[in-house]
């Protein structure tokens, strides 16, 4: 891995009814709250896979959340996420680390627990190029699970229609204005919806999001009852 790398983790703290709420229902929100955990570790856990690259985790504040990720990524940089909307919260992630000295810069959410550590890899690679401005990551659902840039083009963030499938056409539409030199890595699968639940490879053997595919498996057994839901095995 390169260096003068940072790899940027937007999280939240996992409390019932804050996250994952298009799971519910069917998913009880105590439910989506262990699968957001499940999510969170799986994720921070590949990060940390990375050799040579800057760990930050940019959270939403409340009273919770820095004590709660001191506890679970003490080694990485916390700080708590600025702005508005998702476009205003990650401009100001940008800016921040890059105004640390970070000439090459990778955000990710924790949606796609099972996203394989390679495409990380690609998105350094490819800022490493000098014909590459800015890289995407584009999710199934129209938008994307990965951004990484050199440099916060002023354009890029304000004005796109977030949480919505035309997230990434838009983001690509600014970039494409602005004179900017896209590189787009293989398309994957947020985790968001009932039917997100049920794809084959969120519990396949060997995928590298080991907490989230037990707690699914423990989801689709049959005879599970509702008051006694499967925890996050950490």
């Amino acid at each position: 891995m390169l260096h003068n790398s940072a790899l940027i983790v937007f999280a939240k703290h996992p409390t019932p009814g804050r996250v994952k709420t298009r799971l519910t229902p069917p998913l009880t929100p105590e439910e989506a709250t262990e699968l957001y955990r499940c999510m969170l570790l799986d994720t921070l856990a590949k990060v940390r896979s990375l050799l040579q690259v800057q760990r930050f985790l940019f959270f939403q504040d409340e009273p919770a959340a820095f004590p709660y990720f001191q506890g679970i990524a003490s080694d990485f940089v916390l700080l708590p996420q600025q702005g508005g909307d998702l476009g205003a919260r990650m401009a100001g992630a940008f800016r921040e680390v890059l105004s640390r000295g970070h000439q090459r810069v990778v955000i990710v959410g924790t949606d796609a627990p099972d996203l394989p550590v390679d495409y990380l890899h690609q998105a350094f690679r490819a800022l490493a190029e000098e014909s590459v401005d800015v890289v995407f990551g584009p999710s199934c659902d129209g938008g994307y699970y990965l951004l990484g840039l050199k440099a916060l083009p002023d354009s890029l963030f304000g004005g796109i229609a977030w949480s919505t499938g035309t997230v990434l056409a838009e983001s690509l539409a600014r970039a494409g204005a602005a004179g900017l030199r896209v590189r787009l890595l293989p398309e994957w699968h947020d985790v968001d919806t009932p039917a997100d639940l049920q794809r084959t490879g969120l519990v396949q053997a060997g995928n590298c999001a080991p907490l989230t595919r037990e707690f699914v498996q423990r989801l689709r057994f049959p005879g599970r009852q509702r008051h006694s839901f499967p925890r996050c095995p950490l």
